[in-house]
C-alpha cells in the first residue's frame, strides 16, 4: 500500500519565493577553472593530463580509479596550468587540475550529435553514463553507473525521479523541471530500458505546481510513467523518505543488523538533474560538465537559478550575479541550503558537480540558538521528527560520553542521514545534528583505519 507521506519530518520555512520565478541562465566562467579529483563518493579520479596540455570542453581530464569512482570532465577550453592541492568548500586541501580558461569554450568533436533512443542498448547506456562522469546531483555525489547496475535489474519495480527539492531556498530543480520536462522524461525512458519490469515515478512536492503541470504534460501518453505530487514536508527528498511514499516500503534499517539499499527493496532513485544528465550523455554524447544551481538568500542582491560549469568559483558566480545586497553583511555562507548545507569559510573555492546552490544568510540562526541553548528537556520531539526512527537525544548522550559502541551498535547511529530535523525542532536549541555528524565521521575514520568495509 502506497503511503501519502513518510514517518517524521518538519516544516521549515521554504524561502522559495526569492528565486523560484527566475529562469535558468547559463553562466560561463571568466577566470581559471579548478577541478577537484574527488567530486563524488568513492576513490578520487586519476589525472589523464599534465601541466601544459591543451584541453577542450567535454574532454575527460581524470579517469575513475576503481568501481566506486567517477571521471572528471573539463568544462572549458584552455591549457592545464597546474595539478596541485587547492582549497575546497569543506576548508580542506584536495588534489585539483587547474585550467587556464581561454574563454572560447571549444568542444571536443562529436559532442551533441543526436542518437536514436531505440537503437541504444543497455551496454551503451551504462558505458556512456560511466564515461560521462555522472554522479548523483542531489548532493550525495554517488557514481550513477554504480547505482544503475544492481545485481538483479529485473527485480527493480520503481525508478523514482526525485523532484522533491525540499531543501529551503533552493529552486534550481524546480526550474529544470519547468524548462526541460521533455528531456527529463526522455532520460527516465532511457533508465527504464535498464529495468524492464519497472515503472517510472516522477515525485514532486505540492509546492511546485508549475513543475507538476510541466512534467505531467511531458509524460502524458507514456504508459510506464506517472507523476506523483508529494506532501510538502522536509526531508521529503531523502531517498528513504521517497521510497516510503512511492513504494509503500518502510525499511527502518536502524532496527536491522545489515545495510539495506534501495535496490534491495526494488527501487532506484535519481535526482531529476541526474536524469537530465543521463539523457544528455546517452542521447547526445554530452558528458557531465555543467549543472543547475541556485544562488539565493536574504543577503544576495539578485537571487536566481543558473546553469553553471563545474570548476567555476563560487565567488566569481556571486559577483557576476550582482554580489551581496547593498547595506547587508552576510552572516553565513552555505554550499546548499540551511538544513543540510555546508558552512563555508571562503567563497574562493570551486563549484563541484554535486553542489546545487549557494545560500547567503543575513542572520545566522546558529548564533541565536547558541544564545538560547539549555540542557535537554527530555521532550522527545527529536525522536518524533526523525525520518529514520532514531533517538537523537540518546545518540548525543552516547556520543558525549564517548560510548561509540553504544552509538553505533545499540542505537544504530550510522543510519542518521544528517537531515537536521532534530536540530530544527529542538526547543532546547541543542546542536544535535552537528554532534551526530561529527560522531559519524569519527566512526567512519576509525573503520577506514582498521580496514573495515562495513557501512
Amino acid at each position: 500500500m502506497v503511503k501519502h507521506t513518510f514517518r517524521g519530518g518538519v516544516h521549515p520555512q521554504g524561502h522559495k519565493e526569492l528565486s523560484r520565478d527566475a529562469a535558468l541562465r547559463e553562466y560561463l566562467p571568466k577566470g581559471e577553472v579548478v577541478f577537484p579529483l574527488s567530486q563524488h563518493i568513492g576513490k578520487p579520479a586519476r589525472p589523464l593530463v599534465q601541466k601544459g596540455d591543451a584541453v577542450r570542453v567535454g574532454q575527460r581530464i581524470a579517469e575513475l580509479d576503481g568501481y566506486v569512482s567517477a571521471n572528471v570532465i573539463c568544462s572549458c577550453s584552455g591549457v592545464v596550468k597546474a595539478i596541485e592541492k587547492r582549497r575546497v568548500l569543506t576548508g580542506g586541501m584536495m588534489d585539483c587540475i587547474v585550467v587556464d580558461n581561454d574563454g572560447q569554450f571549444t568542444p571536443i568533436e562529436g559532442m551533441g550529435e543526436r542518437q536514436d533512443i531505440n537503437a541504444v542498448t543497455v551496454e551503451d547506456i551504462l558505458r556512456r553514463v560511466r564515461n560521462g562522469g555522472i554522479v548523483g546531483l542531489g548532493g550525495a555525489g554517488f557514481p550513477t553507473h554504480v547505482k544503475l547496475s544492481p545485481r538483479e535489474p529485473g527485480a527493480i519495480r520503481h525508478v523514482i525521479a526525485n523532484g522533491a527539492e525540499c531543501e529551503p531556498y533552493l529552486s534550481c530543480n524546480d526550474r529544470l523541471m519547468r524548462e526541460k520536462a521533455d528531456e527529463i522524461v526522455e532520460g527516465l525512458e532511457v533508465m527504464l530500458k535498464l529495468f524492464p519490469n519497472a515503472e517510472g515515478v516522477i515525485a514532486i512536492e505540492e509546492n511546485k505546481p508549475e513543475a507538476i503541470e510541466a512534467m505531467t504534460r511531458a509524460s502524458s501518453g507514456h504508459s510506464k510513467l506517472r507523476v506523483l505530487p508529494l506532501k510538502t514536508k522536509y526531508p521529503q527528498g531523502g531517498e528513504r523518505s521517497l521510497i516510503q511514499v512511492v513504494a509503500g516500503v518502510d525499511y527502518p534499517a536502524a532496527m536491522l543488523q545489515v545495510a539495506i539499499l534501495p535496490a534491495d527493496v526494488g527501487c532506484v532513485v535519481e535526482n531529476v538533474g541526474t536524469i537530465y544528465a543521463i539523457q544528455q550523455a546517452v542521447l547526445y554524447k554530452i558528458p557531465l560538465f555543467e549543472h543547475v544551481f541556485t544562488l539565493s538568500g536574504e543577503a544576495v542582491a539578485n537571487p536566481g537559478n543558473y546553469i553553471v560549469r563545474d570548476g567555476t568559483s563560487f565567488a566569481e558566480l556571486l559577483e557576476a550575479a550582482g554580489g551581496v545586497k547593498e547595506g547587508v553583511e552576510p552572516k553565513k555562507a552555505l554550499a546548499g541550503g540551511p538544513m543540510m548545507g555546508i558552512a563555508m569559510a571562503s567563497l574562493d573555492v570551486p563549484i563541484q558537480k554535486q553542489n546545487n546552490g549557494l545560500t547567503l544568510l543575513a542572520e545566522d540562526p546558529n548564533e541565536a540558538a547558541e544564545a538560547q541553548m539549555t540542557a535537554c528537556l527530555r521532550c522527545g520531539r527529536c525522536t518524533t521528527v526523525c525520518p529514520m526512527g532514531l533517538m537523537p537525544q540518546m545518540l548525543v548522550d552516547a556520543a558525549t560520553a564517548g560510548d561509540l559502541r553504544r552509538y553505533e551498535v545499540k542505537l544504530h547511529g550510522m543510519e542518521c542521514i544528517q537531515c537536521g530535523s532534530c536540530t530544527y525542532i529542538c526547543p532546547a536549541k541543542r546542536p544535535l545534528m552537528q554532534i551526530l555528524k561529527r560522531t559519524k565521521a569519527e566512526i567512519t575514520a576509525r573503520r577506514r583505519a582498521e580496514g573495515g568495509g562495513k557501512k
